[in-house]
């Protein structure tokens, strides 16, 4: 299923798609194929971790064909995160001025590439997400219990991190160069599907600008999904703990701000240090 976007393709940039592979054999000459007619300019890096059902040796067949086409091999199956931070490393490392993340199993539709780039310049962003859960954006052929699982985790990401982002979990972006420069990648630990988060989350703390473009995201039809129950605990924990961290630095900061009122809680007269508290200000976000 395709949406052609009517957006021109943004062409005075170095453009690359950074996409992860573990068994994708299936999959990926097809949307290899709508990648590069959807942003013919643009370069493709595969990122295989070691796919035992022989997608590498795929990748490497578009490679000789294409000189668009770049492959990276890994060893072994290290998690969504760590193939990504490897891809934006060499994107980074070569000169890029725009890096996307999408997926190879078709879920995320090629045709959508160039407003979400062009969302950068068009819309004076940072950081392009490719929303399911924005006015226009929707899912194709999901399972109710997936979709309620998603709306879940985000409706959980923005209560307990602040954000205004709809769909912190989605892994369709574009980062410009200097974003992912900024937001200090060799820090990064998550290595499933929270990883989306915690950019998300660095680059809100950064104070960098974020959109969200709607996209039309289709289950895939060949293979099977990387999601378990493991990757789920990893984001609830992951984002349990950034929300009480953010949490502790906003109490600290508002006690800075009001030693007294604070220096009132030691006190025998709790009703007057409530007031004070009050009185003090809002929270820091």
């Amino acid at each position: 299923m395709t949406e052609p976007s009517p957006a021109a393709e943004p062409s005075a940039r170095r453009i690359v798609i950074v996409m992860p592979t573990y068994n994708e054999r299936q999959n990926l000459e097809s949307i290899a194929g709508r990648v590069r007619a959807a942003l013919p300019a643009a370069d493709l890096l595969v990122v295989d971790d070691n796919s035992p059902d022989g997608t590498g040796d795929i990748a490497d067949k578009l490679a000789e064909a294409d000189a668009h086409v770049q492959v990276m091999h890994r060893t072994e199956k290290a998690g969504l995160g760590k193939a990504y931070i490897a891809g934006f490393g060499w994107a980074l490392e070569r000169g890029y001025d725009v890096i996307v993340e999408m997926d190879a199993d078709g879920s995320h539709q090629p045709e959508h590439l160039p407003s979400l780039v062009g969302a950068l310049d068009d819309q004076d962003a940072d950081l392009s997400i490719g929303s399911r859960w924005v006015r226009g954006g929707k899912v194709v052929n999901w399972p109710k219990s997936r979709e309620a699982l998603s709306r879940a985790a985000n409706i959980y990401t923005r209560l307990m991190l602040g954000l205004s982002v709809r769909d912190a979990t989605a892994g369709f972006r574009a980062y410009r160069a200097g974003t992912l420069r900024t937001i200090s990648l060799d820090r990064v630990e998550s290595t499933g599907y929270c990883f989306q988060i915690d950019l998300t989350i660095r680059v809100y703390q950064a104070g960098l600008r974020i959109v969200e473009v709607p996209i039309t995201f289709v289950e895939r039809e060949h293979g099977a999904s990387k999601m378990s129950n493991t990757i789920i605990l990893e984001a609830f924990w992951r984002v349990a703990q950034w929300g009480v961290a953010r949490r502790l630095s906003q109490l600290r900061a508002r006690r800075l701000q009001c030693p007294g009122a604070w220096a009132s809680l030691g006190t025998r007269r709790p009703a007057r240090a409530g007031y004070a508290l009050r009185r003090c200000g809002r929270p820091v976000s």
